[in-house]
């Protein structure tokens, strides 16, 4: 397929963008380039483009396109804090006019990259929440995905088939490597300081999925027969896989010799949820999710030695997404409303 990928640049995309690759698919690239310079270990993304914002795509970018995986956006609650009005504009507005334009152009097939933050505050005690649960978006980021599903299931009809992919919190090694989602996070502690650092009492439940999983399920739902996929929603992580935030430390404590796990006072993390993820392995029998939350500690844990990893590392703005950004304004490189200075 002749694939258009948003976001290649990222910590998903730098992995996904070369499987799709691999996998034969004619792949092309928008990004906005803001962390080209954010790489980890010695390896970078298989893919290049010019700098594109997606609030600036036109007909001309979209054409000729069988699909379009859209991953760009600002892509987690701190990064989006940083001003609500810019995570409406760039995650929820971008997204519907790029939609439509490849709507108009005749792109069948439309992937986007939703979260299964949505959820929010759900009942985690209760039994794992299924694609059709009541969604409470309770941060700008979540809610900018809500309104996102809501305006692109609009769109859809016997020519435009959307889909959604709602991914657990990522994890594991990427080119483009994240230092600010939770399992990475623990092990960068675990490998620098010797502690695991939860600022919270970490009884807030999350799912996790790998990033190479959430590529192998963009894949597969890309290339799915389309009555399976229209239309519809998907969870995307690994059955099993929802985890108390204190049971990760519990994991990369295993992991990592001679670290010991340390509880802050930031009380108690409001955006809660389990989540069920048979649908897409029930659908799509190519799904077939190969990661853990053990063996992903374990990988983490090997790249940082190899690699050397310290404390100034991973607490800068290399692997942290709003330091990046905030270094990028503050030195005069991007203005206030993330858009790159000439």
């Amino acid at each position: 397929m002749k694939v258009l990928l948003t976001g290649h640049n990222g910590y998903i995309g730098a992995v996904m963008g070369p499987r799709l690759l691999a996998a034969g698919h004619d792949v092309e690239s928008i990004d906005s380039m803001f962390f080209e310079d954010c790489v980890f270990g010695e390896s970078a993304p298989a893919l290049n483009s010019p700098r594109k914002d997606i609030r600036d795509v036109t007909e001309d970018d979209l054409k000729g396109f069988d699909a379009i995986i859209h991953l760009a956006a600002l892509s987690n609650d701190p990064l989006s804090d940083l001003d609500p009005r810019l995570t409406y504009e760039i995650n929820h507005e971008a997204t519907i006019r790029m939609a439509k334009i490849a709507k108009e152009v005749g792109v069948s097939r439309f992937l986007y990259s939703s979260s299964c933050s949505m959820y929010g505050a759900s009942a985690a005690g209760g039994d794992e929440l299924t694609e059709e649960a009541p969604l409470t978006p309770i941060t700008p980021y979540a809610e900018s995905k809500v309104r996102s599903e809501e305006q692109l299931v609009e769109l859809a009809d016997a020519d435009f088939s959307p889909v959604f992919l709602r991914n657990a919190t990522a994890y594991g090694v990427s080119p483009k490597l994240r230092a600010d989602v939770v399992l990475n996070n623990f092990v960068c502690w675990a490998f620098t300081t010797g502690e695991v650092r939860i600022l919270s009492d970490g009884l807030a439940w999350r799912p996790i999925v790998h990033v190479e999983d959430i590529s192998h399920a963009f894949e597969v739902l890309m290339t799915a027969p389309r009555n399976l996929v229209h239309n519809q929603a998907f969870n995307v992580g690994v059955p099993g896989e929802n985890f108390r935030v204190r049971e990760l430390a519990d994991i990369v404590g295993e992991t990592v010799p001679g670290c010991s796990v340390t509880y802050g006072e930031g009380g108690h993390d409001d955006r809660s949820y389990r989540v069920d993820f048979s649908k897409i392995t029930n659908t799509i029998a190519e799904y077939q999710p190969n990661w853990t939350a053990a063996k992903g500690a374990l990988q983490l844990y090997s790249a940082f030695k190899a690699s050397g990893l310290t404390t100034e590392d991973f607490q800068g703005k290399r692997y942290v997404r709003l330091n990046q950004l905030s270094f990028l304004m503050e030195s005069g490189r991007l203005d206030a409303n993330l858009k790159w200075n000439n």
